[in-house]
């Protein structure tokens, strides 16, 4: 009974993730789809730029909301360590692959902090902080995005002995760092634009 548990609240955790946001909100305010104006990226970013602050508000809380729920759900239920890993992962790569939409989803960023922050709210809390000072300081969002990704790891082994924990936060890393592959390229030519000020 606890696997079959495990099992389906990992599958439910996918169809969770897979809840494209930033295509919904797009669509309820008549912007299009994200992945076809300003970056291709369905994210809050993107909606910021391409519809303003209330659809990039809206889509951050969904995202947010969607990475969180799962685990929240999956602890309350008792699942282990290792069971909420997987749910937690279920999740995320149902942002990243999308069933819903053709399996073109985003880049994670928002989606991985809500599953951090309900996992262990410290961690999350920290990883946020450094994605917002740096995007204070460069008004870059892949480059704060990238560094708070990479912080996670030394933050999770300082603040977790859990094994579990540990491998999921660097499957996760490595997962949004392939994601944001064409960032990487940009920023290593220069031609990685800052976002403006609205």
């Amino acid at each position: 009974m606890s696997l079959l548990l495990d099992i389906v609240l990992t599958g439910g955790g996918y169809l969770v993730g897979s809840i494209a946001t930033a295509i919904l909100v797009a669509r309820a305010l008549g912007l299009g789809d994200p992945r076809l104006s300003g970056s291709g990226n369905p994210g809050a970013t993107n909606l910021l730029r391409i519809g303003g602050k209330k659809a990039a508000a809206l889509t951050l809380a969904g995202d947010l909301s969607k990475g969180a729920i799962p685990i929240v759900v999956a602890r309350l239920l008792g699942l282990h360590d290792w069971a909420l890993a997987a749910v937690a992962l279920a999740t995320f790569l149902g942002h990243l692959y999308p069933v819903f939409f053709g399996f073109r989803g985003g880049k994670g960023v928002a989606t991985a902090l809500g599953i951090l922050l309900a996992l262990k709210p410290a961690l999350g809390g920290l990883i946020l902080g450094v994605w917002m000072l740096v995007f204070a300081l460069t008004r870059v969002s892949s480059l704060a995005a990238l560094l708070a990704a990479l912080s996670a790891v030394p933050f999770a082994f300082v603040l977790s002995s859990g094994t579990s924990l540990r491998a999921l936060i660097i499957v996760l890393v490595l997962l949004v760092l392939w994601r944001h592959r064409s960032n990487i390229r940009r920023l290593l030519d220069s031609s990685e634009s800052p976002f403006k000020k609205r």
